[in-house]
């Protein structure tokens, strides 16, 4: 097709018809906005809390591993108070519930017989929400 053929009304009415309906698309996307609510799970930066604090408890009969972790849950601007927490140590095979908070503080027990070796501990994952 010669370049005088492209410039023919028709395909010039074609390729515009063409370009508003890409703006219409991309501009009704572009309003789709989340806003920032309590609730992110992740490895590294969570939307919606901050964690820090994290100390880990040893098993007084076996100091290779951990009893218990406690951390800060820190709501950021936007979001509540989480009213439940999670954690895994083993990539979300196994979640175990916190109590708390005390203040930011959450508290998150292994059971007896469940521990993880403290070698084994490579990431934590938390999950909160309100």
């Amino acid at each position: 097709m010669s370049l005088s053929n492209l410039l023919k009304p028709k395909y010039i009415a074609i390729a515009l018809i063409i370009l508003v309906l890409a703006v219409v698309a991309f501009g009704y996307a572009a309003a789709n906005v989340v806003p920032e609510s309590g609730a992110g799970e992740g490895v590294g930066t969570i939307s919606g809390y901050t964690i820090d604090n994290i100390a880990y408890t040893l098993l007084v009969t076996d100091p290779t591993s951990v009893s218990s972790v406690t951390f800060d849950v820190t709501p950021t601007s936007g979001a509540e108070a989480p009213t439940q927490v999670k954690i895994s140590v083993d990539s979300g095979s196994t979640w175990i519930d916190c109590t708390g908070p005390t203040t930011n503080a959450w508290a998150c027990a292994f059971t007896v017989g469940s521990e993880p070796e403290i070698s084994a501990l490579s990431s934590m994952q938390v999950v909160a929400v309100q």
